[in-house]
């Protein structure tokens, strides 16, 4: 068994012999052998519970290490009576894994909702289609408030592109009643939708 000098010039106790708590004790006061013991007998179970909450093998390590800093940073804090050393590293090591996790679907989050404004319209595209769709809402309004003659000349007219003389042969008309309706349906479509002449 290996002895260590004391300052006072006694042995001191080997980290090898003895258990977690005393280990935590000497870990506290900066031992760094008593550290390496607690390191081997700990660190497993660490990145068994990490692995299980992560499931990737690099971030596993990463936060296990990172595990074992914060158990050499807080060896001070740790109080026997409210658990063992092993329980105190697993949950330490149950809170750096979740965070750790958080932590990524928060940077997935975010690269998705990057992604999503690279391919979101620009502003004028999306007032323009605003735009387009409230005035077909009140064409189709205004529309409706014609006869049904009116709408059907208007309609044949402007939305299937045919000429008045197609519109009366269509319908069966003469070339004045049809210009006649189109006149005063255009008119009323003008008072609805508020055009100035």
């Amino acid at each position: 068994m290996r002895e260590h000098a004391t300052v006072g010039g006694g042995p001191a106790p080997d980290p090898g012999a003895a258990g977690l708590p005393e280990l935590m004790v000497q870990v506290a006061r900066g031992d760094q052998e008593a550290f390496a013991a607690v390191f081997d007998q700990v660190s497993g179970p660490v990145l068994g519970v990490v692995r299980s909450v992560v499931r990737d093998p690099a971030q596993s390590e990463e936060v296990t290490q990172e595990v074992m800093v914060d158990l050499w940073r807080s060896a001070a804090r740790y109080r026997p009576d409210r658990g063992s050393v092993l329980n105190w590293a697993l949950t330490l090591a149950h809170r750096r894994a979740v965070d750790r996790v958080r932590s990524e679907q928060a940077s997935s989050d975010r690269a998705r909702r990057v992604a999503l404004l690279e391919h979101t319209p620009a502003y004028d595209e999306v007032t323009e289609e605003v735009e387009n769709r409230l005035d077909r809402e009140r064409v189709r309004r205004c529309l409706r408030g014609l006869t049904e003659r009116q709408r059907q000349s208007v309609t044949l007219a402007y939305y299937r592109g045919l000429t008045y003389r197609e519109v009366a042969e269509l319908l069966s008309l003469p070339l004045g009643t049809v210009k006649t309706r189109m006149r005063d349906g255009l008119i009323r479509l003008r008072d609805c939708l508020g055009v100035t002449a």
